[in-house]
């Protein structure tokens, strides 16, 4: 189940935001251009922290997106890291980054105590609204949208402070490489990634999709 997917892996990704080295290179230049390892780390500590206020908000009026349609219309993608959205990100996370290390271990360990008591009530078809959007997905689709921010910046945040990157579990990553595969494919076509997984000699350079 997606849910007890997430909570493990929110587990996981808070154990190793509470590693040393992290705290150590708090202030330092990460992996990610214009960004500190601290600023990477709050914005991974934002896919616990973003669900609690979505739970207590009552659900919206309007049906869900399917969820390869979500990352088909994100304005973040696309490699422009100066662009509206990733620009706001990316302040954001700074500013939040003035608190500290422990101060961001200590919010996601109190959301996840929150989140273990919440998800397994939350109803099956429950709908959340997705702000920046703005649209609305499923309470489900949504966590895999956090499931796809924690791998990626997980290894983003490891790489920079030169640790190894965590390992989650099977079936979140199994839903992380499901929604990126049909990525892929949507954006490069069945064939590019067929050979790119299979036929190195005839694969495309890149079937990067974020």
């Amino acid at each position: 189940m997606i849910r007890d997917a997430y909570l493990v892996a929110a587990t996981v990704l808070t154990d190793f935001l509470d590693h040393p080295a992290i705290e150590a290179a708090w202030g330092a230049p990460s992996r990610l251009p214009k960004m500190t390892v601290g600023g990477v780390a709050v914005h991974l500590g934002s896919a616990i922290g973003r669900v609690p206020p979505l739970l207590a908000a009552s659900p919206p009026d309007e049906a869900p997106i399917p969820l390869l349609e979500h990352f088909v219309r994100a304005s973040w993608r696309g490699g422009d890291i100066d662009n509206p959205r990733n620009t706001e990100i990316r302040t954001g996370s700074e500013a939040a980054a003035g608190g500290g290390g422990a101060a961001l271990v200590k919010q996601c360990r109190g959301h996840l105590a929150e989140l273990r008591e919440r998800l397994p009530a939350e109803p099956s078809g429950r709908v959340v609204l997705f702000a920046p959007g703005p649209w609305a997905l499923t309470l489900d689709d949504f966590l895999v949208t956090r499931l796809v921010e924690m791998a990626v910046h997980l290894d983003d945040l490891a790489v920079s402070v030169e640790q190894e990157t965590p390992d989650l579990p099977q079936e979140a990553l199994a839903a992380v490489f499901a929604v990126l595969t049909r990525l892929a494919v949507h954006e490069h076509g069945p064939i590019a990634v067929l050979r790119a997984l299979t036929r190195a000699e005839r694969a495309p350079a890149s079937i990067a999709v974020l």
